[in-house]
């Protein structure tokens, strides 16, 4: 049987599966890998994505790989967290390159299932539904009705799956981040979330596996957004909330070709804005930004704890 060893930083394990990485597709295969890990007594760390695979997902990753003798990453753009269906249709899919680029970073299990693996009842037949409270209804919640309570599904049922040690998620999902925190408490699901630094172009921009849907022009322009970003982070000592808010979506409104859906300054616990910086230990800038029909999110953190 063919093995290979992985080195990581502190110590070194032996491969439990016969080839490189195994791609599961049904419920049955991913079951049967991941009862193979526990049967080997090793830890696992699973990377949740949508797909279309960049550095920043590739960072969650490597940091996985890291923290746990073996990793799972899972690829399925999920309808029922898109309320708006050319969204969902125009979303890029890059399965084949996603795993090339997965089993070259060391990953030991891909779970790439279909529609019905997920949902074997069928979409019409979910019947799922989550209360996040106030978490939920504000920025992303508010902006996209139903939208954080598909991803309480999904995540769920895909923890069901892949019943991880660790999860991993990047913080450009901010708010998500909360979201499924909150959906992992009411479920009382036995995994400890791990929230990852947003990874940037060299200019700036937030990684996003929307940014290769950008043009030319609007990928120039696109990065307007973080470096309007960085330079409320400077404001913030000299400026009230609303004076940081404004600067904010004015600056943005005036580049050509973006246009703020929301910028909203939000407790980093609560998600719930603020109107002065003494509200919360933590505080973080929320923006969501559309350029043409591609619909940009980025954060950062204007008061730290």
């Amino acid at each position: 049987m063919k093995k290979r060893t992985i080195v990581k930083k502190k110590h070194t394990f032996v491969q439990i599966f016969d080839i490189e990485m195994i791609v599961c597709r049904t419920r049955e295969e991913i079951t049967n890998a991941v009862a193979e890990v526990r049967k080997a007594n090793r830890s696992l760390g699973f990377v949740p994505t949508m797909g279309a695979l960049h550095q920043g997902h590739i960072s969650l990753v490597t940091r996985s790989i890291e923290e746990n003798d073996c990793t799972a990453v899972s690829i399925f753009v999920n309808p029922t967290q898109f309320n708006n269906k050319n969204d969902l249709l125009t979303y890029p899919r890059t399965v084949e390159a996603d795993l090339a680029l997965l089993e070259n970073a060391g990953v030991d299990i891909a779970f790439v299932p279909t529609i019905e693996a997920i949902y074997p009842e069928g979409l019409e037949n979910v019947t799922e539904s989550y209360d996040f409270g106030a978490i939920g209804a504000v920025m992303e919640g508010a902006a996209r009705p139903g939208h954080f309570n598909g991803v309480g599904i999904v995540v769920h049922r895909l923890f069901d799956l892949i019943p991880a040690d660790k999860g991993y998620f990047g913080m450009k999902d901010f708010q998500q981040i909360a979201i499924i925190r909150e959906m992992v408490r009411q479920s009382n699901i036995n995994i400890e979330i791990i929230p990852c630094p947003i990874v940037r172009e060299e200019d700036g921009l937030a990684l996003s596996s929307r940014n290769t849907r950008l043009n030319a022009e609007q990928r120039v322009q696109a990065v307007q957004i973080s470096q309007t970003l960085f330079k409320a982070v400077d404001l913030v000592a000299s400026s009230t909330v609303a004076e940081v808010k404004a600067f904010v979506e004015n600056t943005v409104n005036n580049v050509p070709l973006l246009e703020v859906e929301y910028f909203e300054v939000v407790n980093g616990y609560t998600m719930q804005p603020i109107s002065s910086w003494d509200e919360a230990e933590w505080v973080v800038g929320c923006i969501t930004v559309n350029v043409g029909d591609v619909r940009l999110i980025d954060n950062i953190a204007l008061k730290n704890i």
